[in-house]
């Protein structure tokens, strides 16, 4: 068990805009480009109410991001510093529970972009890079139209299958979160939100959790706690979230994605149990009692 103190995640600008003259920014919007061309830094304030299950306390009173290599490049990275500027992992050393329902959400995927980040399991402090496939960077076929993330200090175990969603074993990766607010977030923020409901996306067989939540600095925030407050605040946005989830792939020929649980969002009591069950697998990484494989625990 670790107790972590209170923490806050200031954005550092990755170089100037000159930098970056001539870059072509493929299949993203001015708006991706402006995302790292930012110089004004930001601060998100992160304080645990409450002692979690965690096996190590390598948190640190502060969170910082640096860039490193050109964005839409394969060497860019987003690492992640601790108040001393060592390296921490946004997987392993960014506390999962705030307190009163509400968690730290580590920002992948911008809202409005197409470049598809995400952190590097497998790589020592698991910094955030964009993805590839056979050598090249990968990209949505259209842009995401919410913030995408995970949560820290959660993971979806291989090993175990899940009887409620059709025997799916997990995918080996840290819990997603689809972010519903207003505001465009940045690769590197650490957003609170809370959970809203959960859709059990199954990919090639593995299940994959989308978890639906919303930042607490949205102007709406108050106004939902559950998955019918989606549905009336929100209206069409949990059906939109899946179709997009279910659809991305076919552009490429790969057939649909499918679902678990009727097809439906799970309410947010649903979507606790997830989180809970998944940061008990986490735990159980951590403590070596499953095999990590390639997933580095650094």
């Amino acid at each position: 068990m670790a107790t972590f103190a209170t923490a806050s995640a200031t954005r550092f600008a990755a170089a100037a805009g000159g930098a970056f003259h001539g870059l072509r920014w493929r299949c993203c919007p001015p708006a991706y480009q402006a995302a790292f061309l930012t110089a004004r830094p930001r601060a998100v304030s992160l304080t645990p109410q409450r002692r979690f299950v965690a096996p190590s306390a390598l948190y640190k009173a502060d969170i910082q991001t640096k860039e490193e290599g050109l964005p839409e490049t394969l060497d860019f990275r987003v690492f992640f510093l601790d108040d001393s500027g060592k390296k921490v992992s946004p997987w392993h050393d960014v506390p999962l529970h705030v307190g009163d329902g509400v968690f730290n959400f580590v920002v992948e995927i911008p809202k409005v972009s197409s470049a598809k980040m995400e952190v590097a399991t497998d790589e020592p402090f698991t910094p955030i890079k964009q993805d590839t496939k056979k050598g090249k960077l990968r990209y949505y076929p259209y842009n995401i139209n919410w913030n995408y993330g995970l949560l820290p200090q959660t993971w979806e175990d291989p090993s175990f299958a899940n009887a409620e969603v059709e025997g799916a074993f997990g995918d080996n990766d840290p819990v997603d979160v689809v972010e519903i607010g207003e505001r465009r977030a940045k690769i590197g923020d650490i957003l609170k939100v809370k959970p809203l409901a959960a859709l059990a996306m199954i990919d090639e067989g593995e299940l994959d959790w989308k978890i639906v939540a919303i930042s607490l600095d949205d102007p709406r925030a108050s106004l939902v706690n559950d998955v019918d407050d989606v549905e009336k605040h929100f209206p069409g946005t949990l059906t939109a979230i899946r179709d997009w989830f279910r659809d991305y792939k076919i552009p490429d020929g790969k057939p649909a994605n499918q679902f678990g649980l009727g097809n439906k969002a799970a309410n947010k009591d649903y979507a606790l149990k997830v989180i809970t069950e998944t940061n008990e697998s986490w735990t159980k990484l951590m403590r070596r009692s499953v095999p990590a494989g390639d997933l580095s625990l650094v």
